[in-house]
């Protein structure tokens, strides 16, 4: 089973909310609300909703086909956060100029599915001693460059005047 949540037009940026969403993604639903509950940033609160919401709805599709439900089997299979509509604002400058102020919004959406459900496993870090391993090898290969001979170093220098000739037409 899976269920879906989209808030739209929430005002704050995408960037920041990204911070956030990134941690809860392929994460079991009551790790995730753990998270974002505790989170001291502003964007956990609004993605904390639209997760409650997309857990309900899961339950409500559940109900209509008649199977049991249990909220502590979901994981977040989705979540995106997408740039949303710009409002343009100009805030008083210097010299009678106006600067102008860009108040982001973004689009948060959030699919909640069942353990059976195809679910994108959390993204993880490379370990360092696997590619540490890799790198000996890539430098084996590689042979060293013949060095040049330095250049000889000319022992009469030329004489310049301080003054310059003027080329003449």
């Amino acid at each position: 089973m899976e269920a879906r949540a989209i808030q739209s037009g929430v005002r704050q940026s995408a960037r920041k909310m990204r911070l956030v969403i990134d941690l809860i993604r392929g994460r079991a639903v009551p790790e995730a609300d753990a998270i974002l509950r505790f989170s001291k940033k502003r964007a956990a609160r609004q993605i904390h909703k639209v997760l409650r919401s997309a857990v309900a709805n899961a339950q409500q599709a559940a109900q209509r086909q008649n199977t049991p439900f249990d909220a502590d089997t979901l994981r977040v299979s989705y979540a995106v956060v997408n740039e949303g509509q710009t409002l343009k604002r100009f805030t008083a400058a210097a010299m009678g100029r106006g600067t102008p102020i860009l108040k982001r919004t973004s689009h948060v959406e959030i699919r909640v599915a069942g353990v059976d459900g195809a679910v994108a496993p959390p993204p993880t870090r490379a370990r360092p001693a696997a590619s540490a391993a890799a790198k000996p090898e890539a430098k084996a290969e590689k042979q060293p460059r013949a060095r040049k001979a330095p250049k000889a170093k000319s022992k009469a220098k030329k004489k310049t005047t301080g003054k310059k000739k003027k080329a003449s037409k």
